[in-house]
């Protein structure tokens, strides 16, 4: 056998080895450190891995444990399946690990990068209950959802995306080269511009000869905003802001609840207490008020009230999510009321995102339409007095 075991220096880790029963062949230090691990320094693009990478990951691995192998082999399976290099570097840190004695869920929280705290705490309870290939049947079901949810936002926002792109190139290449000559032409005729071909000009000539202060605007624009992002009250601030803004306010409240509802109901499925489920979750909301509002709810149940009389204290979570988690809670099925919960409101975000995307693209081609209209018409105004005038 080969693995790696933890140990002061080589000579402790020798009797290691020799108290275990083993013949020692060969030993040395291993070159990649924990604290170097626990960084992130090795991870799947520049130190985090996909969605995609850890679901496949989860669903193999769940596989070959229901199929009767055991955890280092199974890892040891997966090892050299795996072609991509930091993810197979991670396995086999995962492996050796788990060779050495630990657990899986030690091995995997010695990836914070990689693996989140829900994962982990769920791969726990899934060794605490001897039930863990079911555990990582779920939490890949779980990733699938979510991975599911991102393909959707990405593939709806890709069109209007390449609209504003091109228009944003094609507006700026008519403003910074073609207006140009066309002003030298103008000042040729010795004519009088009509006012939009002058507001034209101001424009074009701003952005010519000051593109290094707009640049330099925007760039400081965002790092303070970042900066005060970044900030607990900055972020509450502009986390409010977005909750309450038209349209988009209302959709980032439902896709934040359905991510809500179905990790807690996947934490409590699997045996989490709900404590410690509480704080997981406030962890995967991306929103800074509803996470508060989370870690509210958690303080009155550790003072003994039920999880639906806290989080009824909150601004933003509906009544109907409160009412349900209270049926749940009388009923001892507060998994299944928190998974009904999900499945209500994504399909409500569903409809809202598809919905939002059929308005914005003709918004977008009315916007863009409207600023090339405009400035066609100013170039073409002077052209269309000088024929007027010539007859």
């Amino acid at each position: 056998m080969e693995g790696v075991i933890t140990a002061d220096n080589k000579t402790s880790a020798i009797q290691k080895i020799s108290a275990m029963g083993c013949y020692l062949l060969s030993i040395e230090e291993y070159a990649k450190s924990k604290d170097a691990l626990l960084r992130g320094k090795i991870g799947t693009f520049g130190g985090k891995a996909s969605l995609k990478d850890i679901t496949n990951f989860t669903r193999q691995l769940s596989d070959l444990l229901d199929s009767g192998l055991v955890i280092v082999k199974a890892l040891d399976v997966l090892y050299k399946q795996t072609e991509k290099r930091q993810l197979k570097e991670i396995i086999q840190d995962i492996r050796d690990f788990c060779i050495d004695g630990n657990p899986l869920s030690a091995a995997l929280a010695r990836h914070p990068k990689i693996f989140s705290d829900l994962f982990v705490s769920m791969v726990r309870s899934g060794e605490t209950g001897g039930a863990l290939e079911k555990v990582l049947k779920r939490l890949s079901d779980f990733n699938e959802k979510q991975l599911e949810i991102q393909l959707k936002v990405r593939s709806a926002l890709a069109y209007p995306i390449l609209m504003a792109v091109v228009g944003a190139i094609t507006i700026t290449v008519l403003l910074t080269f073609v207006i140009p000559k066309m002003v030298s032409m103008f000042g040729d005729l010795g004519q009088n511009l009509p006012v939009p071909t002058l507001i034209l000009i101001r424009i074009s000539d701003g952005i010519k000869n000051y593109w290094w202060a707009i640049m330099a605007f925007l760039f400081t624009a965002g790092f303070l905003l970042n900066r005060i992002y970044k900030t607990r009250e900055g972020r509450l601030a502009v986390d409010r802001f977005k909750l309450k803004a038209p349209v988009f306010g209302d959709l980032i409240k439902k896709i934040e609840i359905a991510r809500f509802a179905r990790t807690l109901g996947t934490l409590l499925q699997n045996g989490v207490p709900i404590l410690q489920s509480l704080k997981v979750v406030s962890e995967t909301v991306n929103n800074a008020v509803i996470k508060k509002d989370i870690l509210k709810a958690a303080g009155y149940v550790k003072d003994g009230s039920e999880m639906a009389h806290g989080l009824s204290k909150s601004t933003v979570i509906p009544v109907l999510v409160t009412n349900m988690i209270a049926v749940g809670e009388e009923s001892g099925r507060v998994d299944n009321s928190l998974f009904k919960i999900a499945q209500s409101y994504e399909r409500e975000s569903d409809a809202a995102i598809k919905v939002m995307m059929s308005l914005l693209e003709p918004i977008l081609i009315l916007a863009l339409g409207l600023v090339v209209g405009f400035i066609v018409i100013s170039m073409l105004l002077p052209i269309f007095e000088i024929n007027f005038l010539t007859r």
